[in-house]
């Protein structure tokens, strides 16, 4: 492992239910049973976090181990995990509160409905510096359409397919609705708190955006930035592929960040990048990799599919330097055969219901799970970076 990689983490949510891909709530009760996991608002989303590591094996160790305990829990109650980010076969008009006195989770369910009852993955990477943390959140955010199109998987919901890959992220309410490209440290502060004085916040967490800042003591102290807007990305390697891509990206930024910072390098202005980002996340979420989208540096058109792969060819020798090529190795297969919403609509098409699609997957992902536990237990994934 390279001791250049950047200390990274990640805060999983994830379904539970039945076998037959029906969504059970059981969030409050697993947080109380089980250390690590915390609840959502709704009591179908159950949430675990990892800790700060560098090495991927590391992250992948800590990715699995949770899972375990919480599947042996699960399989006592007749349940499961469930891949996907949305109530793929419902229940979305109504809300189950996982702690019905807490006046934020009655902010939330008065304020949004449903829409906030998705699943999701966020990626946290280290950076203290706050020059180069507010560049490289710049920098994916006007890229973040790239890790929606790499991890989309909710094409489905209340038993329809929706038309879109990416159902999620369409319909959370990002909020504030309009968010600047952040220029410092200051710029961000200030605007956090104009938004809280307004009222368009309720607290420091109330920024729902695709990257913001994160800290313990947010807006003044900050030591990551948190990637929000993928959607959940089931098989842990392919989380840690996406990842490394987008690590890989800000070791790119910090080596040359007047070619890699967009208020540096781009013919267009601070707000009509904002836009730009904003227009091309719901265009990623509507159709994924093979999503129209315009490149940040001049605004030219180009679809994420051919954006990744741009990506991946210009980062091999930095890959190579950081030993990231293994890591990095899943998004291959994932831009010739497609994401999982994608593999899915194709299912779907073919005349498989999505009841059966769900089902399917539930099972694949167990199996896989078991799998990386076995590689895991040979001692050998000493490649995994």
């Amino acid at each position: 492992m390279s001791s250049d990689l950047l200390l990274k983490g990640f805060e999983v949510e994830m379904y539970t239910g039945l076998p037959d891909g029906r969504v059970v709530g059981c969030a409050a009760e697993a947080a109380q049973a089980l250390a690590d996991f915390v609840t959502e608002p709704d009591n179908r989303n159950l949430e675990y976090t990892t800790a700060p590591e560098a090495s991927y094996q590391a992250q992948l160790r800590a990715l699995l181990e949770p899972r375990q305990r919480l599947r042996q829990w699960l399989g006592h109650r007749g349940l499961t995990l469930l891949p996907g980010s949305t109530l793929s076969l419902g229940d979305s008009d109504r809300f189950e509160r996982s702690d019905p006195g807490n006046p934020y989770h009655g902010y939330i369910e008065q304020t949004y409905g449903t829409r906030v009852v998705t699943a999701s993955v966020h990626i946290n990477l280290g950076m203290e510096a706050m020059e180069p943390l507010f560049a490289a959140i710049r920098m994916l955010r006007c890229e973040g359409a790239l890790l929606l199109a790499l991890s989309a998987s909710s094409p489905f919901l209340d038993g329809a397919a929706t038309g879109a890959h990416s159902q999620r992220w369409l319909q959370f309410p990002l909020t504030p609705p309009s968010v600047p490209l952040f220029r410092n440290h200051r710029h961000y502060i200030e605007w956090m708190e104009e938004q809280l004085a307004a009222g368009s916040m309720q607290n420091v967490r109330h920024l729902w955006t695709s990257v913001r800042p994160n800290g313990d003591h947010r807006p003044h102290d900050l030591n990551r930035i948190e990637i929000r807007i993928c959607d959940l990305v089931a098989d842990p390697l392919l989380l840690l592929a996406i990842t490394a891509y987008a690590e890989l990206r800000v070791h790119q930024l910090l080596r040359d960040p007047d070619h890699h910072d967009p208020l540096r390098a781009s013919q267009l202005g601070a707000e009509e990048l904002a836009a730009l980002a904003d227009a091309n996340d719901r265009s990623a979420a509507r159709s994924s990799l093979e999503a129209p989208l315009g490149h940040w540096r001049s605004g030219t058109a180009v679809t994420a599919r051919d954006w990744i792969r741009s990506d991946l060819e210009s980062m091999g020798p930095l890959a190579q330097e950081l030993g990231l090529e293994t890591v990095l190795a899943p998004l291959f297969p994932v831009l010739e055969r497609g994401n999982q919403a994608m593999e899915w609509l194709e299912r779907h098409a073919a005349g498989a219901s999505i009841a059966t699609i769900l089902t399917g997957s539930a099972a694949e992902l167990e199996q896989r799970e078991r799998q990386l536990e076995a590689w895991l237990a040979t001692d050998r994934p000493d490649t995994l970076g």
